[in-house]
């Protein structure tokens, strides 16, 4: 147990490298098996079926360890994707776009240990009724917006306050600013979070990771007013107890935190 908490905190700074390491686990796993049914058995599997098997123990290894589902089709389709492409006549810049849409979209996990996780449905549901505390015309952030799904159906649902979007992964971003274009009454910055003065917004959210949360903490006290708000979707501060804590019950058993700012 202490050594899956110590890899999952490993992955929670450096999902990409989590990833590499439940692909060579399940590559070493299904190897060994293969060398072993070639010694005591005729049987031998076909390239893709031990491929497939390899993804799928890839894949159920990073979810265990607390990757998010984004790497979970990631890791089941990369070994079966390779022995596809190995026999296929593609071109090479097919695996160059595929690679650069990859990183494109997980820009902040090399950078700022940030991977891209997204808000589910439930946690959107919560944030509503939370939001419905503030008065009608509050302010809110989403420090790392990614696409802006859920900061748009918010945006939509309390149309008299104003959204803010920050994000440093390109692709996201561009997906992010284009889909936000039409709504007057929210706005996607190009900025990293780092960079952003919290002291104008009543709510700021984040679904970060765990390796960030202490700093931004102590930028939020600094920065944002008595009585406004930090959420973080399943990240904690260290050492500081929320003020309060809604279970989202969803698979990933997500959380909603929340710290009020003293004076």
């Amino acid at each position: 147990m202490a050594v899956r908490l110590g890899i999952a905190r490993l992955g929670g700074r450096y999902p990409a490298l989590l990833a590499l390491l439940a692909q060579l686990a399940a590559t070493l796993s299904i190897g060994v098996l293969i060398v072993l049914a070639a010694q005591f058995s005729a049987w031998r599997p076909a390239w893709l079926a031990a491929g497939l098997a390899q993804g799928l123990l890839a894949a159920s290894l990073g979810q265990w360890l607390g990757l998010s589902r984004s790497w979970w089709w990631l890791n089941l389709a990369f070994v079966p994707a390779l022995l596809l492409s190995s026999g296929a006549s593609l071109p090479s810049w097919v695996f160059l776009g595929a690679f650069l849409l990859i990183l494109l979209l997980n820009w902040n996990s090399i950078g700022e240990r940030v991977p891209l996780y997204l808000s589910g449905a439930r946690c959107r549901r919560e944030l509503t009724a939370l939001l419905s505390r503030q008065a009608a015309e509050f302010r809110f952030v989403d420090l790392g917006c990614g696409p802006a799904g859920s900061l748009l159906q918010l945006a939509r649902q309390f149309p008299r306050a104003q959204f803010v979007g920050v994000e440093t992964a390109p692709l996201s971003f561009a997906i992010a600013w284009l889909r936000c274009l039409a709504q007057d009454n929210c706005r996607i910055r190009y900025e990293s979070l780092w960079r952003t003065d919290l002291a104008g917004f009543d709510v700021a959210y984040c679904f970060l990771s765990p390796a960030p949360m202490a700093a931004l903490w102590e930028k939020a006290r600094g920065q944002m007013a008595a009585g406004a708000w930090l959420i973080s979707n399943s990240f904690e501060v260290p050492g500081v107890p929320a003020d309060e804590l809604i279970e989202l019950h969803d698979w990933r058993r997500s959380r909603l935190l929340l710290w009020r700012i003293a004076d």
